[in-house]
C-alpha cells in the first residue's frame, strides 16, 4: 500500500479500521485494494456469488442494513465525491463543495427527473405491476444519440433530499411494483445507498435493479456487492474508437464495460426469472442496442460475451435505435436500424452460442 498516493492511503486506513471494528467485511477491503492495482482478491470474495434460486428471497441490502454496513458503504461513497471518482471519468471535482462533475454536471445535490411504475422494461422486471423506476438527472457518458438527452444532458429534473428518495422507494413498493429500478445511478450511488438504508428501516423489501450504462469502475462495484440484486447493464460499444466518437472522451468504455459485466455476473449470477414465477429477483441482464452500420460491434461483442460469461447470460438485443439528439450530425448513425441489420445481430448472437436472448418482435 506504500505505493498509493497519500489520499488513497488515508482512504484504505479508514477501511482497515472499519474492518478491524467488525463493520466492514475483510473481503470488501481486499477487493477494493485489488481494484487499485495492489494486492489480490481473496478466494472467499471470489466465491461469494449466491444462487438466484432461493426458497425465500430477501434483498441483500437488508442484511447489510441490519449490520450497519449499508450506511458505512454509503459514507465511503459519499467521501469519494470530495475528489469525485465515482465514474470512470474520475474528474476529481469537489462535488461536496458544490463543484459540478466535469462530465455528469452534478454536484452532491440529488436530482430526480421522475419516478413511476414502468412497463417498457424487460418482461421479467415488469410483471403485472411494473418496474418501480426512478430516473436520475445527468449522466457522465454523454452519448450523442441519447433518447433521454433532456434528462441525461439537459438537466431536466428537480432537487430532492435523501429522505424523499427513500419515500419514493417505499411508495413504489406500496403500489405493487416488483423492484426498485434506479436509472443512471452511478453519480448518485452514495445517495441511493443512504436512501436504501433509510427505506430498509421502514419496511422496504423489494429487490434493487441497478440500471447502468455499463461505464462503471470496479472499485465502486465492489462497494455495491451485496447491495444490488439485479444489474441492468448496457454494453454499447466493443470498439474504443467508436466509444470515443459517439460518447466523447469515453474511449475506455469497452474495457470498463467488459470488467464491469464480469464483476456483476460474479455478484448476482445469471438472471433466472423462473425461480419466482417469471419475475426476476436476482441476476445480470446485458442490454445491447444494435446500431446502424454496426457501430456497436455486435458480432465481436457477442463472441466476447460467449467466451467470458455463461452462455445462458440474459442478453436483450434491442432494435429500437432512433437518431435522437445530435445523431443527425453523424451520417453513419443518422437513420433507423434496418430489419436486415437487426437480423444479422440476432444471427451473430446465436452463432456465438448464446442461448438466452431477448429478441425484439419474437
Amino acid at each position: 500500500m506504500n505505493s498509493c498516493p497519500p489520499g488513497r492511503r488515508k482512504f484504505f486506513r479508514k477501511l482497515a479500521s472499519l474492518t478491524c471494528a467488525g463493520i466492514m467485511p475483510a473481503h470488501v477491503l481486499e477487493a477494493l485494494y485489488d481494484a487499485t492495482g495492489h494486492g489480490n482478491i481473496s478466494d472467499n470474495h471470489m466465491g461469494s456469488q449466491n444462487s438466484s434460486k432461493t426458497a425465500a428471497f430477501e434483498p441483500g441490502y437488508l442484511e447489510l442494513h441490519r449490520r450497519g454496513e449499508l450506511r458505512v458503504r454509503a459514507e465511503i461513497l459519499w467521501e469519494m465525491m470530495s475528489t469525485c471518482r465515482l465514474c470512470p471519468r474520475e474528474c476529481e471535482q469537489d462535488r461536496l463543495r458544490g463543484q459540478k462533475g466535469d462530465y455528469c454536471n452534478a454536484t452532491s445535490q440529488l436530482q430526480v427527473s421522475s419516478y413511476n411504475p414502468h412497463f417498457g422494461e424487460e418482461r421479467p422486471l415488469v410483471g403485472r405491476n411494473g418496474s418501480g423506476t426512478i430516473f436520475f438527472t445527468n449522466c457522465a457518458l454523454l452519448c450523442v444519440f441519447c433518447i433521454n438527452w433532456e434528462i441525461s444532458q439537459g438537466g431536466a429534473g428537480r432537487n430532492v433530499n435523501i429522505r424523499r428518495l427513500a419515500n419514493m422507494m417505499l411508495e413504489l413498493q406500496r403500489i405493487g411494483c416488483h423492484n426498485i429500478n434506479v436509472v443512471t445511478p452511478t453519480h448518485y450511488a452514495p445517495h441511493i445507498l443512504f436512501a436504501l438504508d433509510d427505506a430498509a428501516s421502514r419496511g422496504l423489501k423489494l429487490p434493487v435493479a441497478y440500471n447502468t450504462s455499463g461505464y462503471e469502475r470496479l472499485e465502486i462495484l465492489h462497494l455495491l456487492d451485496g447491495v444490488i440484486d439485479i444489474y441492468l447493464a448496457d454494453f454499447k460499444y466493443f470498439d474504443a474508437g467508436m466509444a470515443d466518437k459517439y460518447s466523447p472522451g469515453a474511449e475506455s468504455y469497452p474495457e470498463m464495460a467488459r470488467t464491469a459485466v464480469i464483476e456483476m455476473n460474479r455478484q448476482v449470477g445469471v438472471a433466472d426469472p423462473s425461480a419466482n414465477r417469471g419475475i426476476l429477483q436476482k441476476g445480470l441482464i446485458i442490454r445491447h442496442l444494435v446500431m446502424p452500420n454496426n457501430v456497436g460491434g455486435t458480432g465481436d461483442l457477442m463472441k466476447w460475451i460467449a467466451a467470458n460469461l455463461p452462455l445462458n447470460t440474459y442478453i436483450n438485443l434491442m432494435s429500437q435505435y432512433t437518431p435522437y439528439f445530435k445523431a443527425h450530425e453523424y451520417p453513419e448513425i443518422a437513420r433507423r436500424l434496418t430489419v436486415g441489420e437487426y437480423q444479422n445481430a440476432v444471427r451473430a448472437a446465436y452463432a456465438a452460442g448464446l442461448t438466452n436472448l431477448d429478441i425484439q418482435g419474437a
